[in-house]
């Protein structure tokens, strides 16, 4: 299965994703590539150090969309990787319907919430701020309505009274690293069918 991954900033999902497939633990599933539309995001540095075919992508605009002749530069370069699944790690671009309809049914999206609880920006701090006792992250199908796809799978994290934010997001980012790189595996094995 080739995977694309598509990402904004640090890239630690994504690292996730490269230390897995290295240890031979995403079962038939090669990441062919990263794109990132920022030019020196770290991303693009970690995917050099895996070997992996690593591009930036003008999205054309500061705003959190792709312009439209931008997004058919995107559509038709990840064409090129022949994706079977798209992965959004730390993606911070809202995909419009022409590049959804170009993947139908082949992007996933990982999301620091247990949605549909705290959808959109700064979930983590929100949950903090809410005084929530279990928060987690989602990984689920992208639809053209923001963080509201079919849910895949999710992975609880307790926040104690004496946690700080800090902690609270050092322990969301570790049941990241552990959710997508199974939710991948399973979807190469056929565990988890593709969306319909």
């Amino acid at each position: 299965m080739n995977v694309v991954i598509l990402g904004s900033g640090k890239g630690s999902n994504a690292e996730a994703i490269m230390k897995a497939a290295a240890n031979q633990q995403l079962g038939s599933t090669e990441v062919v590539g990263i794109l990132s539309d920022i030019e020196d995001s770290m991303i693009l540095e970690l995917a050099r150090n895996y070997n992996i075919h690593a591009q930036f992508l003008n999205p054309g605009c500061k705003s959190s969309t792709i312009t439209p002749h931008d997004e058919e530069v995107w559509i038709e370069t990840i064409l090129l990787y022949k994706p079977d699944l798209i992965v959004l790690a730390g993606f911070m671009r809202i995909l419009q319907s022409k590049f959804l309809s170009a993947f139908k049914n082949k992007i996933i999206n990982l999301h620091p919430s247990l949605l549909p609880s705290f959808q959109g920006l700064n979930s983590i701090e929100r949950a903090f701020d809410k005084k929530v006792k279990i928060t987690g992250c989602t990984v689920h199908w992208v639809s053209e309505i923001i963080d509201d796809g079919e849910i895949i799978a999710q992975a609880p994290v307790r926040i104690m009274n004496g946690d700080t934010l800090e902690l609270v997001k050092q322990k969301v980012h570790a049941a990241e690293h552990m959710l997508l790189p199974w939710v991948i595996r399973d979807i190469a094995d056929g565990v988890i069918p593709f969306a319909e």
